[in-house]
């Protein structure tokens, strides 16, 4: 299968899940995740606002406050194909932009060098065993990668999960998946 087709199908099963599965394997995931060594050092996290049939973020980024972390989140930048990040501090510094996606308004919000982010939560719709995933095709996350020395993971269900997804040349791991059985590392991929 395409990645095109891989996404339209783990959107499917995604949507397709139960009011009931979805919450429990939500609570699981923030519950693993909030409990992690990756979350517990960090001081700074990057995280998007979850949109839709994605898993929630906005009870991830509420802990994070109530823990005095700095919680940065992306805006995207089109014409240059980046995310730059800024410091979100309540709800009200959001603004809807193109697909009703929720980002910081510059105007209102701070922002935070990349570098300063110490745990960096990756959004994806399809995972493998080594930590590759197949996003929602921009790009963004893997240019971000790059150049990122921090620390990465993914909430993924164990729907999301794939013996291997197809790469390609500039694809790049996360290191931990967050599932609702706990934290995985994501396996270092051989090449035979």
């Amino acid at each position: 299968m395409e990645k095109k087709e891989l996404r339209k199908a783990t959107i499917s099963k995604l949507k397709n899940l139960s009011i009931a599965e979805r919450q429990k394997i939500e609570e699981q995931l923030i519950h693993n995740l909030l409990h992690s060594d990756q979350w517990n050092k960090a001081n700074t996290i990057g995280i998007t606002v979850s949109q839709g049939f994605e898993w929630n973020t906005k009870k991830i980024i509420e802990a994070g406050w109530k823990a005095d972390k700095i919680i940065s989140v992306p805006k995207c930048i089109p014409s240059d194909k980046k995310l730059d990040f800024y410091q979100l501090v309540n709800f009200n510094q959001l603004e809807v932009v193109y697909y009703n996606l929720l980002e910081p308004d510059p105007k209102q919000t701070n922002k935070i060098e990349f570098d300063q982010i110490d745990l960096l939560i990756v959004p994806g719709l399809l995972f493998d065993r080594y930590g590759f995933r197949i996003g929602f095709g921009g790009g963004y996350y893997d240019r971000l990668l790059a150049n990122y020395t921090g620390e990465t993971v993914s909430l993924v269900s164990e729907v999301q999960l794939v013996h291997e997804v197809p790469t390609e040349t500039f694809d790049l791991p996360v290191k931990h998946l967050v599932t609702e059985t706990g934290i995985r590392t994501a396996k270092v991929k051989t090449v035979s």
